[in-house]
């Protein structure tokens, strides 16, 4: 019971606050869309990943300090006792910067490790003379996450647009159920004024009986047509209701808020179409994150082009006992080492740089057939935009013939010189009509928001 007063509760302030709208415009319907959809917190996460990845990446060139102590007793006799700490500091180019501090007794200490009794200072410089002083393993995860950085930008800007176009789409299906309603909502109630008249007519005596009885079938079919996109507005608001979210939680649009006629300046302004003969189809995010992957796989390349050098690993130190004074360095007291290694045949380094050269030609024509895509479909849709334009103005001149038609016809119908018959015959066309400009104006939206989600936008 306590679960339930929580969640009643809970949905109060959101029920209430949509019960004050009487209407929701497209921009505030965005606005809900961009501020609360799970699919935009989502997406903004994706920024967080390639934030993260280039923190881990750095994570690479942190200093680091290591410490190892063996000991060795048996038979109460000290076999010996080895304490080395060290400090690095990894650089960019293969060069790794250390200072070390060793300390080691023992009745058995192998002579190799006998240092004064007060310990051993060392400090010097590791480098790769091959594999790993141009790129390494470390310049190369930096360089992959910064690149991921930007594909993760790219992957989240589509998808923001696509919850806006889905959500778009769905605001568009709404508007147009709930205009096709009021259509034949205002048709039904002309219908029923009219059969009312032509009832009153009929008792009267100045009319025949089959005229109320075909006024009264016009009546019913007009129900039933009303019926039919009472249906289809429910739907259509239930789908935009997919899209309204308050505080982490769905909301429902009720049916006392209706959608507003949206604007051609108002579409444009939310879907950032106003500059889109500037656009350049390079900034495509679709593009970018592409072009992201194939630089992530030259990266690679070059990874792989490294590991046919020969591994050349040197490390000099100098040695101390007295830290503390400058000059108590000097060339005389020294220990380096270096490491030589270099497959004879480097089947499998060549294996490796072979295949990332075909990954890198798969995608340049992955990015090669995308942009051509991309181009052509907004070539086609800026076409279609303008056809869906000239037909919405052709469509509007048609419903206002049509509708001087029907008054004219309704004008002699109240003199007695026409039936209701003519009337029903022009109410049919006008209501197709009517139905046929909206489902216009839909398509010349969609298509808009098409175009939106081809050029792959995002509002702010």
């Amino acid at each position: 019971m306590k679960h339930v007063f929580y969640y009643i509760l809970l949905w109060c302030p959101i029920i209430v606050s949509a019960q004050q709208l009487d209407s929701l415009s497209y921009t505030e319907f965005l606005s809900y869309v961009k501020q609360n959809h799970p699919v935009v917190k989502q997406a903004n996460l994706q920024l967080d990943t390639g934030e993260a990845t280039l923190l881990k990446a750095r994570g690479s060139f942190d200093p680091k300090i290591e410490g190892t102590f063996n000991e060795k007793d048996y038979k109460n006799t000290e076999y010996f006792e080895r304490l080395k700490t060290t400090f690095k500091i990894p650089t960019w180019y293969g060069i790794q910067l250390k200072a070390n501090y060793e300390e080691n007794t023992g009745y058995y200490l192998n002579p190799e490790y006998t240092v004064p009794d007060d310990g051993l200072f060392s400090a010097g410089i590791g480098f790769s003379l091959g594999q790993g002083l141009l790129i390494n393993q470390r310049m190369a995860d930096v360089k992959k996450a910064k690149i991921y950085q930007k594909q993760t930008k790219a992957e989240r800007d589509l998808m923001v647009n696509q919850v806006l176009y889905d959500a778009s789409v769905a605001y568009f299906n709404w508007l147009q159920a709930h205009k096709e309603t009021t259509i034949y909502q205002r048709f039904l109630d002309n219908a029923n004024i009219r059969f009312k008249g032509v009832r009153s007519s009929v008792i009267a005596g100045d009319k025949a009986g089959i005229d109320s009885l075909e006024a009264g079938i016009i009546v019913k079919n007009r129900a039933l047509q009303l019926e039919q996109a009472k249906v289809d507005l429910l739907k259509s608001k239930l789908e935009a209701s997919n899209f309204i979210w308050l505080k982490n939680i769905p909301v429902e649009i009720t049916d006392n808020i209706k959608p507003v006629v949206i604007l051609n300046d108002e579409i444009d302004s939310q879907l950032a179409l106003n500059n889109t003969l500037e656009y350049d189809n390079n900034n495509h995010p679709k593009l970018l994150a592409l072009q992201s992957k194939i630089d992530g796989l030259n990266i690679d390349r070059r990874l792989k082009a490294n590991k046919l050098l020969p591994v050349i690993d040197a490390e000099y130190n100098f040695l101390t006992e007295t830290p503390d004074v400058s000059n108590s360095f000097n060339a005389g007291n020294y220990k380096a080492r270096i490491n030589v290694s270099f497959p004879l045949f480097l089947r499998k380094e060549r294996g490796d740089l072979k295949i990332s050269k075909i990954k890198i030609s798969d995608a340049e024509f992955d990015y090669s057939d995308n942009k051509l895509q991309i181009k052509n479909k907004i070539k086609a849709l800026t076409k279609q935009l303008e056809s869906y334009t000239i037909q919405n103005q052709m469509i509007t001149d048609i419903v206002n013939d049509y509708n001087t038609m029907l008054q004219a016809e309704e004008r002699k119908f109240s003199f007695g010189e026409s039936s209701v018959f003519l009337i029903n015959s022009r109410e049919n066309k006008l209501i197709e009509a009517q139905v046929k400009a909206i489902t216009l104006e839909n398509k010349l939206l969609a298509t808009k928001a098409k175009l939106f989600n081809s050029l792959g936008l995002v509002p702010n």
